[in-house]
């Protein structure tokens, strides 16, 4: 991997987005490392969750300005075709088994957003700046906005989608978007503290088991999927083991 570094602290795996030098901002290259990586650590049961953040001033500009101006001359074909490549990344993504928690700083723009979007947990820092930037350039937030969309509501993102405005880790929060801040220079230790009481399978089980409910509309289908889901983990040896550790102490 070029443009991702990948390392494992107890149990909890930390994939860096690693193009300091175009703060982080995604290219042909980094839009297959990513799919990559996170179609690949589904396999990887010994982790109990990933924690994606990124090197250098910001977490991720977007898409890269280079890469952008190689696609001037792309017939439509060629444009859909690089556009499904773009779905892809993010597909992966939103469905990467295990918990996937973000953690950004500095700036968020365009195509940054969209990775946010898959995440389900987001901490900022405070001063961190986002921007739905892609009407600038005569535009559209056209891919990510359909996983925008199913993290916040309409009414939160549509102004920022048209009018490129930027806003604030304070204002992220009240969209959906992040859901805690930090001062600066939070700790992965202190990150990892936060979930690492939990157990693992409980956790990728509840994931799998939203995921699921968000695409199934029929309240029937919800009642099939939640109880065979906590009928399922009620008999898993990790449920068992802290039930029984929980009502020892009572």
């Amino acid at each position: 991997m070029n443009y991702l570094k990948k390392q494992l602290l107890n149990n909890f795996c930390i994939i860096t987005l690693n193009r300091p030098e175009v703060k982080n901002a995604f290219n042909a290259e980094m839009i297959q490392e990513i799919t990559e990586m996170f179609t690949s650590i589904n396999n990887e049961d010994n982790i109990k969750a990933v924690i994606l953040k990124g090197e250098g001033t910001g977490f991720c500009a977007g898409a890269d300005l280079a890469w952008m101006k190689s696609m001037i001359k792309y017939s439509f074909d060629e444009n859909i075709l690089d556009s499904q490549k773009l779905w892809d990344m993010f597909a992966a993504l939103k469905n990467c088994h295990h918990p996937l928690i973000g953690q950004v700083h500095g700036a968020v723009f365009g195509g940054g957003l969209g990775i946010l979007a898959c995440c389900d947990y987001v901490l900022a820092e405070e001063k961190t700046k986002f921007c739905f930037s892609e009407v600038k350039l005569g535009l559209a937030p056209a891919v990510i906005s359909s996983f925008i969309l199913q993290k916040c509501a309409d009414s939160f993102i549509r102004p920022m989608m048209i009018s490129g405005e930027i806003f604030y880790t304070i204002n992220a929060q009240a969209m959906g978007l992040v859901h805690a801040s930090y001062l600066d220079n939070i700790l992965i230790e202190d990150i990892v503290k936060k979930f690492s009481d939990n157990g693992a399978e409980g956790m990728r089980e509840t994931k799998k088991l939203l995921n699921a409910l968000h695409e199934t509309p029929h309240l029937n289908d919800h009642m099939r999927l939640t109880t065979e889901a906590i009928s399922k983990l009620r008999v898993t040896e990790e449920a068992q083991s802290r039930l029984q550790k929980f009502l020892d102490k009572k």
